[in-house]
């Protein structure tokens, strides 16, 4: 192969990798909006003020280039499987366990650089409830699930078929079904 063809690639590689993080971090950050618009307008009623929608982008931005190395990585991906979704649940579940594990040690890693333990991080994660820790996973993997299907059901259709599929106008034979 020579060297243009190789550079060739590698630019076309990079910029599909871009273009995949900036889509799963700008769903990433307008999920984990909604979702600290709504912890606001509750703590609001309390009167408790709360706003980090900074937070979210950085979450979103942190988060989805490692939901990037994981599909890299081929990460959840069952050899043998078929089934779209199986193999949707089986990503859904390795993502959704992955995230949680790095935001853990994000916490932990924010509590050290405040002068706490690695116990008293790991106890104020969700306010040291376990149920809403349980919550917050559960809306981890939640919110993975939509992103997954996309990226499984538009690989079984073919590069772009899917895409091509939600945005084009119906056809006129189409229409006279209809």
């Amino acid at each position: 192969m020579e060297p243009t063809a190789t550079k060739i690639t590698v630019v076309r590689w990079a910029r599909h990798e871009l273009i995949e993080y900036i889509v799963i971090a700008a769903y990433l950050y307008i999920c984990f909006s909604a979702l600290i618009l709504y912890k606001a307008t509750i703590l609001r009623a309390h009167g408790i003020e709360y706003e980090a929608l900074g937070l979210a982008l950085i979450k979103a931005l942190v988060l989805g280039k490692f939901i990037v190395i994981a599909n890299t990585l081929r990460l959840g991906e069952l050899s043998g499987v078929d089934r779209p979704i199986l193999k949707i649940l089986s990503k859904t579940l390795c993502f959704g366990l992955l995230l949680v594990m790095l935001s853990v040690g994000e916490e932990v890693i924010v509590g050290l650089i405040h002068g706490h333990t690695t116990r008293e991080s790991l106890g104020e994660i969700a306010d040291g409830y376990l149920p809403q820790a349980f919550a917050v996973g559960l809306l981890m993997m939640l919110i993975l699930i939509p992103y997954i299907a996309f990226r499984e059901i538009s690989a079984r259709l073919g590069e772009g078929n899917l895409v091509k599929l939600l945005t084009a106008r119906a056809t006129a034979a189409h229409d006279a079904q209809a």
